[in-house]
């Protein structure tokens, strides 16, 4: 119900701001603006929807080959100590802990063709083992969750635009990776926050040897990719980061085939068995799309997300803390919405202010370290036609606040100078 009350008021609150412009203002042309917006937003949720049957087809037939030949079970039994303490109601050798890690895993590595129809492949999984299929299960939620605030490791897409926008502001000696630590940090932080918050609802004790392994661990591959990468020029870590990317993900495609081969399997028939899933769902997730997109842009379009961060910049002023951060805050209110409206906000930001400004490296931080959760909510949930999220949309929202709060506190550690 929770995203039924968002979407409403999206709708009505945008509406009713453009009618008092339009009568009140003199500002006619506003509700011609928004009709547009929604028109465009639905093409947009379609074209996207679209898009993803390709990937779709691609991924769930790979996927079956890993399955049949059982290197998805491997997977599952390599992983499932933490995932039995977080995911409640998921057997122990369940093959969805399989599907979970490399969708966790693509989205660490920043390969988004990759981790979205792993995603969609994993919700399904899991709502095979949900009783109640119009509500979201308690597993269902921790993974949208931990999707949503996911670590990203090297934010590759955004140290290409700051590269890019240094050449034409001819930035001389410009680190377009020095953002890359800073993310990582602040990525960390949503997670960690995105676990506590679902753990707290669902009554889950995390203080046990394997959720503190992986969060020991993985501050040690922090400081392992710290050392590793920040002597490296910015275009060097660049490639060095694509090439681990893509060569993880190949890796994985050449071993579920070698697999199935070794074990004299008809891989081929298998690939075709799972890659016409990818058609259906890729056609489920189209309304649910279409419709957060559309609410999102009236909203938008209307200006009330304008208001929203002066609200925001004129109660930090009167709390007298420093403001420099404020010109960010578009990008953090836009990027659960909407992924490609928060990347333009940030373009905008290091163009008016410079990419090698305050402002401009706490925008790519932001970029980097933040989620499109409505629109993770409404496709991955969508694709199995779950219509009460329960807690999900509430929890993810937190954790995005958690790890907006983060960054703009590291970014200050790191970057902001008096």
């Amino acid at each position: 119900m929770a995203l039924n009350y968002v979407w409403i008021a999206f709708l009505l609150i945008g509406f009713v701001v453009g009618i008092i412009k339009a009568i009140f203002l003199g500002q006619s042309g506003l509700l011609s603006d928004m009709l547009t917006a929604l028109f465009d937003a639905a093409k947009n949720g379609f074209e996207i929807s679209l898009g993803l049957t390709g990937i779709m087809t691609l991924w769930l037939g790979i996927m079956k080959v890993g399955e049949r030949a059982g290197v998805i079970n491997v997977f599952a039994k390599a992983v499932s100590p933490l995932f039995r303490v977080l995911f409640k109601g998921v057997p122990k050798d369940s093959p969805a802990y399989g599907s979970l890690m490399m969708n966790l895993s693509a989205n660490m590595l920043g390969l988004d063709n990759a981790a979205t129809p792993l995603g969609l492949n994993a919700m399904k999984e899991l709502q095979e083992l949900n009783p109640d299929k119009q509500q979201a299960s308690d597993s269902q939620i921790m993974f949208l969750v931990l999707n949503t605030a996911g670590i990203t490791l090297i934010p590759t897409s955004v140290i290409a635009m700051r590269q890019t926008i240094a050449l034409e502001q001819h930035v001389t000696g410009f680190n377009a990776a020095d953002i890359f630590l800073p993310t990582l940090i602040a990525t960390f932080i949503a997670f960690i926050s995105g676990i506590i918050i679902v753990s707290i609802n669902q009554r889950i004790n995390i203080f046990k040897w394997p959720v503190l392994l992986f969060i020991g661990g993985f501050c040690g591959l922090i400081a392992l990719l710290h050392f590793s990468l920040s002597q490296m020029p910015a275009d060097q870590v660049n490639k060095t980061i694509g090439a681990i990317g893509s060569g993880v993900i190949l890796s994985i495609i050449i071993l579920f085939v070698s697999a199935g081969a070794i074990k004299k399997q008809n891989v081929f028939d298998h690939f075709i068995e799972g890659a016409k899933e990818g058609f259906n769902v890729a056609i489920r997730i189209i309304p649910y799309l279409i419709a957060m997109l559309a609410a999102i842009s009236v909203f938008r379009a209307s200006g009330c997300m304008d208001y929203v961060v002066q609200g925001i910049a004129n109660v930090v002023a009167a709390c007298g803390l420093n403001t420099d951060f404020v010109p960010t805050l578009p990008i953090a209110l836009m990027k659960p919405l909407s992924g490609s409206g928060a990347r333009g906000l940030m373009v905008d930001v290091m163009k008016h202010y410079g990419v090698a400004s305050f402002q401009g490296k706490l925008a790519a931080i932001i970029q980097g370290s933040t989620e499109t959760t409505f629109y993770v909510l409404a496709v991955y949930f969508g694709s199995v036609n779950i219509k009460n999220t329960r807690h999900a949309l509430a929890c993810g929202l937190i954790a995005d606040a958690m790890g907006l709060i983060g960054a703009i506190v590291v970014g200050y550690i790191f970057f902001w100078h008096k």
